[in-house]
């Protein structure tokens, strides 16, 4: 399989139609044809639906198009680490994680490295632990940052000096904004909005269940969010109370939302990981020197 041919398919998969294709890769339509027919020989499946006016994916070729973008992506992130091994370090850094605050920490180490190294970009990922860590193994990003507890077995790490704290947001006119902090019995008989990394990381570790308490199982979960700027919507217009961390929603003066912390209190700690015996490109060894440098009075491990 070409590499050359999986660029073909995902271009006549994202244009919806051998013409439209054709046109924008300057080749002939009986060329690009023959090319997705070959493909489909070689693999033994039918790839596309086609009509007189448009083609669609099959199944099969819906799952190719999943693994095509990552090869495509993983080849053009391998071109782009050579062409930057020079030596004028400059390249491209690959950073995913969840939504978090701590993330002006990592925002520094880069503008500091900026400073020296103008031709340095970074290309941000945002997804829960599972999205991060997969692309992490399959080496579309360089480094993650994971909220803790995570499993890190797999990982070098270093501790970011950063804790996010727990809690609800909520409208200003709810009946539970008048206090300054939130206990279990407040959330009893409230719609609760949950992300699912709270839902995994939090809730399975223990952590909300031992502070919630017997009445656990009672607790009415009415949505689950992976963004919580998804979530802050769902709040404002009224469906529920979202279980998130501070900071990552708007609840300035201007904003429908506040934040209360839980009490007793929940924070979680973080860490900003990458693959044990990672080869990096020179962009990405020197973002890591400044994140250890800057880091260094955490703990971190090898």
């Amino acid at each position: 399989m070409e590499f050359r041919v999986l660029r073909y398919f995902l271009t006549v998969a994202r244009e919806g139609s051998i013409t439209g294709a054709a046109d924008f890769l300057h080749v002939t339509q009986p060329t690009l044809s023959r090319q997705l027919k070959d493909l489909e020989e070689e693999l033994g499946k039918k790839l596309f639906i086609r009509s007189s006016h448009s083609i669609n994916l099959t199944e099969e070729g819906m799952h190719l198009r999943k693994r095509a973008e990552e090869i495509v992506e993983m080849i053009d992130k391998l071109q782009a680490e050579f062409s930057s091994m020079e030596e004028t370090i400059s390249g491209d850094v690959y950073i995913g994680g969840g939504e978090t605050d701590s993330m002006r920490l990592i925002a520094r180490a880069a503008k500091e490295l900026q400073i020296h190294y103008p031709n340095i970009r970074y290309h941000l990922y945002s997804g829960n632990e599972d999205d991060v860590t997969e692309r992490l193994d399959k080496g579309l990003l360089d480094f993650g940052i994971l909220i803790q507890p995570a499993d890190l077995s797999k990982y070098n790490y270093v501790n970011i000096p950063a804790k996010d704290v727990w809690g609800i947001v909520m409208r200003k006119d709810s009946p539970l904004a008048c206090k300054d902090t939130i206990q279990a019995a407040d959330l009893l008989n409230v719609p609760l909005i949950c992300s699912r990394q709270a839902m995994k990381q939090t809730f399975s570790k223990n952590e909300f269940t031992a502070w919630f308490g017997e009445e656990f199982d009672k607790l009415n979960i009415v949505t689950t969010y992976n963004l919580a700027y998804n979530a802050a919507i769902m709040v404002d217009e009224g469906i529920g109370y979202a279980v998130t961390i501070d900071k990552i929603v708007d609840t300035s003066s201007d904003s429908n939302l506040c934040f209360r912390p839980l009490k007793p209190r929940i924070e979680s700690g973080l860490n900003i990981v990458w693959k044990k015996h990672q080869v990096f490109s020179a962009a990405a060894d020197m973002f890591l020197r400044v994140i250890q440098e800057k880091f260094s009075n955490s703990l971190y491990g090898q």
